[in-house]
C-alpha cells in the first residue's frame, strides 16, 4: 500500500499545481477585466466623449448631438428591487426635456422605419416605482434596434443581468452603442442606427464581470453564450 501511495503522490501534486495555476490565471483575468471596465466607466462620461451627459438619478446617459442618440447608458441594478413591484402599466415615451429641440429624437422618428424603440436601460429593471419606470422612457435612452435583437436576444441578456443582481446584491450595467463612421439614419430627425451593442455587467467587490456583444441585425442567435466576449477587447 505504501508503494502505491508513493506512485500516486506525484500525480496528486501535479494535479494540485495545475489547479492552483488555473485559479491564479482566472483571478488574473478577472482582475484585468475589472481594470478595463473601471477604465471604460471613467472614460465614457467625459466632455470629450459625450456632447451631453444626462443624469436623471436612475440612469446616466452619454448623448451625442450628431447621432441624436445615446453612445452609452449606465445604471446600478439592485437585486432587492428588480422583483419588488413589477408594475404592469408602462409610461409613454417622451422627448428628453434637458436636450435642445434640435438634438432630440421624437417618437415618430421610429414609425415605419423597420426598427424597434429599443431600451438601453430596460423597463423591467426599473418597474419597482412609477418614478424609476418613467425615467427609462426618455427617448434619449432609446435606440433603433432590429426586432430580433430588441424582442428576443437583448431581452435575454437583460434577464441575465437581473438574475446576477439578485445573486450579487447589486451590479453595475454599462451599455455601449457601437456606430460606424457613417451610420444609417431614420426619421425626419436623422436618428443614427447602431452597428451593435455591448452589455457589460459587473460587481467590483465580488470580482464578478461578464461582457456581451450583439450585432444589430436580423437572424441573430438568442443564446447568451453566443454573444459572450472577453471584456478586455472592448474599447469605447
Amino acid at each position: 500500500m505504501k508503494k502505491i501511495s508513493l506512485l500516486i503522490l506525484p500525480f496528486l501534486l501535479a494535479s494540485c499545481e495545475t489547479l492552483t495555476s488555473k485559479v491564479e490565471s482566472n483571478d488574473k483575468n478577472i482582475s484585468n477585466n475589472l481594470k478595463v471596465l473601471k477604465s471604460i466607466s471613467s472614460t465614457i462620461f467625459t466632455d470629450d466623449y459625450c456632447d451631453k451627459i444626462i443624469d436623471n438619478q436612475f440612469i446616466k446617459i452619454c448623448y451625442s448631438y450628431p447621432l441624436k442618440s445615446a453612445k452609452a447608458v449606465v445604471y446600478n441594478l439592485e437585486g432587492d428591487l428588480v422583483n419588488e413591484l413589477n408594475i404592469k402599466d408602462r409610461p409613454t415615451f417622451y422627448e428628453e426635456p434637458t436636450l435642445e429641440t434640435t438634438y432630440r429624437a421624437t417618437y415618430s422618428d421610429y414609425s415605419n422605419s423597420g426598427y424597434d424603440r429599443g431600451h438601453m436601460a430596460p423597463d423591467a429593471a426599473f418597474d419597482w416605482s412609477n418614478e424609476s419606470l418613467e425615467s427609462v422612457y426618455t427617448l434619449a435612452n432609446i435606440v433603433p434596434q432590429v426586432p430580433d435583437v430588441n424582442q428576443h436576444a437583448w431581452v435575454r441578456v437583460e434577464e441575465h443581468a437581473r438574475k446576477e443582481a439578485v445573486i450579487h446584491g447589486v451590479v453595475t450595467v454599462i451599455n455601449l452603442v457601437k456606430y460606424s463612421n457613417q451610420p444609417k439614419v431614420i426619421g425626419k430627425n436623422s436618428i443614427a442606427v447602431a452597428d451593435g451593442f455591448y452589455k457589460i455587467i459587473y460587481n467590483q467587490e465580488n470580482k464578478y464581470s461578464e461582457c456581451f456583444y450583439y450585432k444589430n441585425e436580423y437572424n441573430t442567435t438568442y443564446n447568451l453564450t453566443d454573444h459572450a466576449i472577453n471584456c478586455e477587447t472592448i474599447r469605447p
